[in-house]
């Protein structure tokens, strides 16, 4: 279950959304992610889908690769249809003992079982397709006005990339322990909740001294190649937009105005 986890992850390829700028595809998700929120219409969700379909489909990875990463949210999303059906007012469909099914609900349920899905997805394309590096360059070219503000922007891409960047690292580490101590005789799935709850405490504990070991290896070498924070530094990269990047914020511009048209008029 951990390992399907695709978030913070990179699937190298040779694809047009690989080599577009990071600037452009952080900016493409955000644009996406926020369209999501803006209406909810199914001729709005139609078209998101036609364009992560594209996306996907340009960037060579497979779907079936991306679609794992939806193995761990499956609980999450259960609960949040579950509360949506039973939890909103409006016209009754179905009475199941003190539960009321309404059209509204389901309609709810839907819509947000789309979004989360499409969030996870959206997320996990970029991730895939960007390496830990490139977010970094891209995040903090991307905030660089608000230096004038004082805002340690490079220390926040640094840690933003570096948390992304443990994310798989993590996970394979927490599958380890886990695999570790139920071959001691640990339980993970039997019991009540505060006996499961329980249970984690050998696999938390471990965890956290290896989180916390591998942050402090990994300060010590920053340290060690004369890493001192983003002042003076050079790129071997720049980043430099070309004409695909271009031709992309016109598609981003282009999709997002239909989407508010569909939503306002239709």
């Amino acid at each position: 279950m951990l390992r399907d986890i695709t978030l913070g992850q990179y699937y190298p390829a040779d694809s047009v959304i690989h080599r577009l700028d990071p600037r452009t595809k952080l900016v493409g998700t955000l644009v996406f992610l926020i369209s999501l929120f803006l209406y909810d219409s199914f001729l709005c969700y139609a078209l998101a889908t036609v364009l992560l379909l594209a996306a996907v489909r340009a960037s060579r990875v497979p779907l079936k690769f991306i679609m794992k990463g939806m193995k761990s949210i499956l609980f999450l999303l259960m609960i949040t249809v579950v509360f949506s059906i039973f939890t909103t007012p409006g016209e009754e469909i179905l009475h199941i003992w003190k539960l009321t099914v309404t059209r509204e609900g389901l309609l709810k349920a839907v819509f947000m079982t789309i979004r989360l899905t499409y969030l996870i997805i959206g997320s996990s394309l970029m991730t895939l397709t960007t390496t830990p590096n490139q977010l970094t360059d891209g995040m903090e070219k991307g905030l660089g006005p608000l230096k004038r503000l004082h805002v340690p922007v490079h220390e926040l891409a640094m840690m933003m990339s570096i948390a992304l960047r443990f994310i798989p690292i993590l996970l394979e580490e927490t599958d380890k322990i886990m695999k570790a101590q139920m071959a001691r005789g640990a339980d993970f799935e039997s019991g009540g909740l505060i006996k499961k709850a329980k249970s984690l405490v050998p696999l938390l504990v471990p965890l956290f001294i290896s989180a916390f070991r591998r942050a402090g290896d990994l300060a010590m070498a920053m340290e060690a190649r004369g890493y001192r924070g983003g002042e003076g530094r050079t790129k071997m990269k720049p980043l430099v937009y070309q004409t695909r990047d271009y031709l992309t914020y016109l598609l981003l511009v282009g999709y997002l105005v239909c989407f508010c048209l569909i939503g306002v008029y239709l």
